[in-house]
């Protein structure tokens, strides 16, 4: 397994490169609009601008689904139960969710030898935080399929951002390949969804790695593309197949 994590960092590195000297991927058109919040982002009831209040950076390179998930518990704590709002640490997280073994899955071995979260086990995981936190809400995992089914699978994210953005009524998480969105390996990764401008076709990101200081909008189309890239296969030893979304909704 050591000598299979070495050969493919060194793969994803190359494609990197090719990405960049191609001017494709997130090196191509379209590329990521990295902006600063301000009053209209962050205040008022709305659960999307609670979900900027309680934004957090991971605090490793593998804890991106940790701080996700503080983040949107906190978010949901504000509109459910105030008094506990910002109370969720991403330490005091995986002190409290066992599921899947997930502080396990945050050390540098992993948990036999996987790090991170798959989307299907990310759903397991927010399942567990909201029991342990009091919080009564829906979880969906949602898969982004490639090929024939892509169309009908676009139209259900729309209408599932517009729930967010609009109806005001759930929040999603993210489920996706990191370089098809800014400039960086083509990895998993997952952030919690900012925005969706329905005018625009465009969708924000409240990317939780330190290396991205400022959240960003990408266009609804690369935004789907980032969440159905299958990495080549590279991945498929861990775990991880297509990304896709988990959607939270509040009962």
């Amino acid at each position: 397994m050591f000598l299979y994590r070495h050969t493919m960092h060194s793969a994803l590195v190359l494609r990197y490169f090719f990405h960049r000297f191609s001017r494709t991927c997130g090196f191509g058109p379209g590329p990521a609009v990295f902006f600063d919040p301000g009053p209209r982002d962050t205040s008022g009831p709305s659960l999307r601008a609670a979900l900027f209040r309680h934004h957090v950076k991971q605090f490793h390179e593998s804890s991106c689904s940790v701080a996700s998930v503080a983040s949107v518990l906190n978010a949901l704590l504000e509109r459910c139960q105030p008094a506990k709002a910002g109370q969720v640490t991403q330490k005091g997280l995986l002190d409290t969710v066992k599921a899947a073994h997930w502080q396990e899955r945050m050390t540098p071995g992993g948990y036999r030898g996987k790090r991170g979260l798959p989307l299907n086990v990310l759903g397991r995981v927010i399942r567990a935080s909201l029991a342990a936190y009091g919080i009564k809400a829906k979880v969906e995992v949602v898969h982004a399929p490639g090929g024939s089914k892509a169309r009908q699978a676009n139209k259900d994210l729309v209408t599932h951002l517009l729930d967010f953005q609009v109806r005001d009524k759930s929040l999603l998480i993210a489920h996706f390949d990191q370089g098809s969105f800014i400039r960086d390996l083509n990895i998993p990764h997952i952030s919690p969804v900012g925005g969706f401008d329905p005018s625009l076709e465009t969708v924000t990101i409240l990317d939780v790695d330190p290396g991205q200081p400022r959240p960003y909008k990408l266009s609804l189309d690369r935004f789907y593309k980032g969440i159905s890239t299958s990495y080549g296969g590279f991945f498929l030893p861990f775990g991880y197949g297509r990304g896709g979304y988990v959607r939270i909704i509040l009962t």
